[in-house]
């Protein structure tokens, strides 16, 4: 097997500890780096005790993308509960059908710069999670298009497979849609529904927007390789839930590209418009002669990101399709934005409440 250079520049996930730690590199304010030593001894502690509760170290895989040279590699390393062996919740986890409710996926308790091996065919990669436990690394391969598996491992968890879609060198139309108010109805921004939909609701209870599963699977079918991104300020603790609910209302298969919440290295709080607008910068970066269709909706912030980045990249957007909010999902989401004058843009933009409206607007541009 061929043995890739452990934290090379493309197959680290996150500098070692002791450099986040030393002098300056956490933040250049004091307090920042109080704030991240307290968070990372609070995080030692849940450690302990989750130990003591009779947690087990678990590795979790994400759906990964890339193209035939280098892929993109997405998981989670956490302290998890373990189903009581014949247990009902043991078959469920196995067969990944377990019905969750949204605070269970938040009990896990991140394993902070853990080792982590990665071996995809005959290339092996070792990196490191991050302070949330995260692995989102790139690694160098020599793959073909299509489907691929990646095995995830950290030391003392069962090693998993991570899917891995490899884009063809000739494609050129991909599609990014965000998950909240766009594909699911969720009115996350009111703060008590936005805790009952996280922390207590399983995802069977969860609404598809109406129309967009039916305009997502057409979308594929008229562009059958075309990478399908599910980009969104959800956190990484939802991942699950979230995979869950597109696969039960039949949503085409794509790559989770989520965010966490609290502490970054130079923030107090992540921001949801930063992680949108570099991961499409990112993406617009690995596959330089692509066009994307933007799926978002007017009740937060996609038309001012999408918009900034059409700007920037007009020759890498096919389209911007954006869900129109109804009057009382606007109430929860706190407003919405008036459909913008698009005239002078150089990138197509509609505008639907449901995907019924969005598919007969995108015929009209060619893209059904």
């Amino acid at each position: 097997m061929d043995k890739a250079p452990q934290n090379s520049p493309h197959n680290a996930a996150h500098p070692p500890r002791q450099d986040l730690d030393s002098g300056n590199e956490v933040s250049g304010n004091q307090v920042f780096r109080l704030a991240h030593r307290v968070s990372d001894t609070f995080n030692s502690v849940r450690i302990q005790l989750a130990k003591r509760w009779k947690f087990v170290p678990q590795t979790i895989a994400y759906q990964g993308y890339g193209s035939t040279s280098q892929v993109r590699v997405l998981g989670r390393v956490l302290m998890t509960q373990k189903p009581l062996p014949g247990s009902k919740a043991e078959h469920e986890a196995r067969n990944g059908n377990q019905n969750v409710r949204g605070w269970r996926a938040f009990t896990g308790v991140p394993l902070q710069f853990t080792d982590v091996e990665i071996t995809i065919g005959d290339v092996v990669t070792h990196v490191q999670a991050d302070r949330g436990g995260l692995i989102d690394t790139e690694v160098d391969v020599q793959l073909t298009p299509g489907w691929h598996t990646a095995v995830l491992k950290a030391e003392g968890t069962e090693p998993v497979e991570a899917r891995i879609r490899v884009i063809a060198p000739d494609v050129k139309f991909g599609i990014v849609s965000d998950i909240d108010d766009t594909v699911m109805v969720t009115a996350l921004p009111r703060p008590f529904l936005a805790l009952w939909n996280t922390f207590v609701l399983s995802e069977r209870a969860r609404m598809a927007t109406p129309g967009m599963a039916v305009l997502l699977d057409r979308l594929t079918i008229e562009h059958p390789d075309a990478p399908v991104i599910y980009l969104s300020t959800g956190p990484w603790n939802a991942a699950p839930t979230l995979a869950r609910f597109l696969n039960r209302n039949m949503y085409p298969s794509g790559a989770l590209l989520l965010t966490d919440w609290g502490l970054t290295q130079d923030r107090w709080f992540r921001s949801g418009q930063d992680h949108k607008h570099r991961n499409l910068e990112r993406l617009s970066k690995e596959f330089p002669d692509m066009q994307w269709l933007l799926i978002g909706d007017n009740g937060q912030h996609d038309e001012a990101i999408y918009s900034g980045f059409a700007s920037e990249n007009p020759d890498k957007v096919a389209a911007i399709a954006i869900r129109q909010l109804s009057v009382s999902e606007s109430v929860f989401a706190g407003g919405h934005s008036e459909d913008g004058d698009h005239t002078a843009s150089r990138v197509p933009w509609i505008y639907s409440p449901d995907g019924a409206g969005m598919a007969k607007q995108l015929a009209t541009l060619d893209l059904l």
